[in-house]
């Protein structure tokens, strides 16, 4: 069987590249999975194509379904990919431009602990502004643009706190989840909420330092208490890592993925992630697991699936990390640089808030 570069494997769905014959893998209520049969090519897959394989199953076998946006996706329950880190490899998709530096500042938003859309506004990110302006054109009646709304966030720090913040979505969640002290000046069998809650990236980068072999590197922003406090409760949600012969490898579970718009900040969010984990716990990047739970494409984005399927992916990215800062928190967006990234044109497609 042809090989994917990036170590990814062969495809799990259908639409086996030209030459290739279809085999039958695994029988679902939702779709028939196909693996390509070994062929005389030599030629390696590259490592998109497995996405887009994804992309072509879903939109060819995937359930219709009325999903909470109100907009439709086609969809289905559970698939798999995997990537390969080996020599600054990066799985950026190619048959689109992927903005890396939206992706890599909103990283280091979540580990900020941050959880108001002002700071990335100001550094020019607006991937989070849909839901906050969502809410204030909701419960005002006033039907301000993105733009207008915007530079109030900028503007005014009461408007920015009233109308900014998320409420406890990923960053509160993956450094400060809250925890609980006893409170004996209170009264007894009493507790308060500590100042500091759980930080599960420092304990992470400390368990995979001191305890490699543990099967609990893991953390998540899956907090069933505070997630109808949440604008959005965490799509990628799980993230488990494992060490093994010198190398990270990363995984993550995603309960919901839009594939067309969300994959591919995902997927570079985990491999930026998992690399700035081994700089700090002096390993190398191994591979990267991706898993995903209701994966689906909205039926709004027809132009996206097929134009993005009409495209062949080439090229190899490389992540080059700059700098080594003295904890994971302290990394700033000049640490990173994206090389010899050549992608097709990107595709503008609406946001199902």
């Amino acid at each position: 069987m042809r090989r994917a570069r990036l170590g990814a494997a062969a495809p799990l769905v259908a639409g086996a590249p030209a030459g290739g014959r279809l085999r039958l893998a695994a029988m679902s209520s939702t779709a028939r999975l196909a693996q390509p049969l070994p062929t005389d090519h030599d030629a390696p897959l590259h490592y998109e194509q497995q996405y887009l394989d994804l992309m072509r199953h879903i939109w060819t076998h995937g359930h219709e379904r009325v999903d909470r946006t109100g907009v439709g996706t086609r969809s289905i329950l559970g698939a798999t990919m995997r990537f390969d880190l080996a020599n600054d490899a990066i799985p950026l998709l190619t048959t689109k431009r992927v903005f890396w530096k939206v992706a890599v500042r909103e990283m280091l938003w979540f580990l900020s602990g941050e959880t108001n859309i002002r700071p990335l506004v100001a550094q020019g990110v607006h991937i989070w502004t849909d839901w906050p302006l969502d809410r204030y054109r909701r419960e005002t009646g006033e039907g301000v643009s993105m733009e207008e709304f915007e530079a109030r966030i900028l503007a005014d720090d009461d408007f920015a706190r009233d109308w900014g913040d998320l409420g406890p979505v990923y960053g509160k969640q993956w450094v400060d989840w809250d925890r609980y002290v006893p409170a004996p000046d209170a009264g007894e069998g009493l507790y308060r909420r500590a100042e500091q809650g759980h930080n599960q990236i420092a304990a992470l980068v400390d368990g995979i330092r001191n305890n490699p072999g543990s099967r609990r590197l893991l953390f998540t922003g899956w907090n069933v208490d505070q997630l109808d406090r949440m604008a959005l409760p965490p799509c990628h949600m799980t993230y488990q890592f494992h060490v093994a012969d010198g190398r990270l490898n990363g995984l993550l579970f995603q309960r919901s993925c839009d594939l067309g718009i969300g994959f591919p900040f995902n997927i570079f969010g985990l491999a930026l992630l998992t690399r700035m984990l081994a700089l700090q716990c002096d390993l190398e990047a191994g591979e990267i697991v991706w898993q995903g739970g209701d994966v689906h494409l909205y039926l709004n984005h027809a132009h996206l699936v097929e134009e993005q399927l009409a495209r062949t992916p080439a090229g190899a990215p490389k992540l080059r990390i700059l700098r080594r800062p003295e904890t994971i928190f302290d990394h700033v967006i000049e640490d990173f640089l994206v090389e010899d990234y050549a992608p097709q044109p990107s595709i503008a497609a609406p946001i199902a808030v």
